[in-house]
């Protein structure tokens, strides 16, 4: 039996979503859950994970954590050092940064850091 098909988000719940992600993008340091970002569209959790991950294509979570990621790593290449990155990034400390960090991009913090701040060098 094949799951039955998904309807799309009506109007009213792309909008919401919309308010949604300028919410997340103004909060993004400050600690945000599912209830609360479901409480602001007026939908259950359950249907807001829905609907979010139709609309934005990736759940929650994961579109929250991968913007904090970027705000970390610009911090990060603008010379701020990891643990203040992480913090003003919305992590809860360094090593939340960096487990994620290495998830997504393959190296720590740290060896971003060397290779972000290295000069380029010059063609013979």
């Amino acid at each position: 039996m094949s799951p039955p098909p998904r309807t799309p988000a009506s109007a009213r719940s792309a909008a919401a979503i919309q308010g949604v992600l300028h919410h997340i993008g103004e909060n993004l340091n400050q600690p945000l859950t599912l209830s609360e970002l479901a409480a602001l569209t007026g939908l259950s959790m359950w249907r807001f994970a829905t609907v979010f991950r139709q609309q934005v294509g990736v759940a929650p979570h994961r579109y929250i954590c991968r913007l904090r990621l970027e705000r970390a790593q610009a911090l990060m290449r603008d010379g701020m050092p990891a643990a203040t990155a992480a913090s003003e990034a919305g992590f809860y400390d360094q090593s939340h940064l960096s487990r994620h960090f290495k998830n997504v991009f393959g190296m720590t913090p740290g060896q971003y850091m060397v290779t972000a701040t290295r000069q380029p060098q010059a063609a013979c």
